[in-house]
């Protein structure tokens, strides 16, 4: 077998968004939120059904998942591969957009159901608190700030962080564990592992495997991977430009701040010159008012 990655996002659409195949995101929903017995997911239905994307389309389209269930509760699941600019914004944006596109102008709110949102994250988007470790988990909702209730049920945001899960194959045991599990390991294995047990991970494991996959799913699937490995080259080099920037800028501010001390003493500008790297041009254009600005006070040099 060969798998795909479900992390590409034209992948992860076709897993979980096939409306032939609603089990798959089924058991995904009540792995991930808990939930069981009678508040377990039974049937969904899927808003926008995956379909094989044209590949001109494929520059700007966001590939998320849109579903509701039996009881008109709305889920929004969507792989995010790299951390960009305002992306919590985003989300938060996802969520008010489906909570208030249920009802139009003029009818009554109790119309209005919850909305959870599931973000899969191929970075760290919170962080770690030093010396702890960062759950793969985490769950956001409208909480009371001083009884911790929550009081504001319809709206909340849940995330899976891919690089704080560290579970080797023989250690997962959840089925929210084999879940998070098969996407971010699948394209590494060459058959289904021994702990999926589920029926519903079974047949996702079944749906990636490129064997059963169209040329033209292939196609869109492959040129998806080229887009986003020149997203995150993007994205790197972008990161790397303004650590020099910064780098360079730093410098450059701690050579004026020395030549404010040196000329503050009396020195000329060819000898600042000299000793911080500084132009001669560039220091004679430097004034005291400079060495206020950095915050150093001339009167105590």
């Amino acid at each position: 077998m060969k798998f795909v990655n479900p992390k590409n996002d034209v992948a992860f659409r076709k897993i979980f968004g096939s409306q032939n195949k609603t089990n798959i995101l089924i058991s995904f929903l009540n792995a991930v939120l808990g939930l069981k017995d009678e508040k377990a997911i039974q049937s969904v239905r899927i808003l926008n059904p995956y379909q094989t994307p044209k590949l001109e389309k494929l520059k700007t389209t966001i590939l998320d998942v849109r579903a509701t269930d039996e009881r008109g509760v709305t889920f929004i699941v969507e792989m995010q591969i790299s951390y960009t600019s305002g992306v919590r914004k985003r989300f938060a944006y996802y969520l008010a957009k489906a909570y208030s596109s249920q009802i139009k102008r003029g009818e009554d709110y109790p119309k209005l159901n919850q909305v959870f949102f599931i973000g899969v994250l191929d970075f760290v988007l919170f962080g770690r608190k030093k010396g702890a470790a960062r759950p793969y988990l985490s769950r956001h909702q409208v909480l009371d700030t001083e009884t911790h209730r929550q009081e504001f049920k319809d709206l909340e945001l849940n995330f899976i962080e891919l690089p704080n899960f560290d579970k080797k194959e023989h250690e997962v045991a959840t089925l929210l564990e084999k879940w998070v599990y098969f996407i971010k390991h699948a394209d590494d294995l060459d058959v289904i592992p021994e702990h999926a047990d589920d029926p519903s991970l079974q047949d996702a494991y079944k749906t990636a495997d490129q064997l059963g996959w169209s040329q033209d799913d292939l196609e869109a699937y492959e040129y998806r991977g080229m887009r986003i490995q020149d997203e995150r080259g993007a994205i790197t080099h972008a990161r790397e430009e303004g650590r020099k920037e910064g780098h360079e800028k730093g410098e450059k501010h701690k050579a004026i701040k020395m030549a404010c001390k040196m000329k503050a003493k009396g020195y000329d500008a060819v000898e600042i010159a000299d000793l911080t790297d500084l132009t001669v041009e560039e220091i004679e254009a430097i004034e005291l008012s400079e060495y206020a600005n950095i915050r150093m006070n001339v009167a105590f040099v």
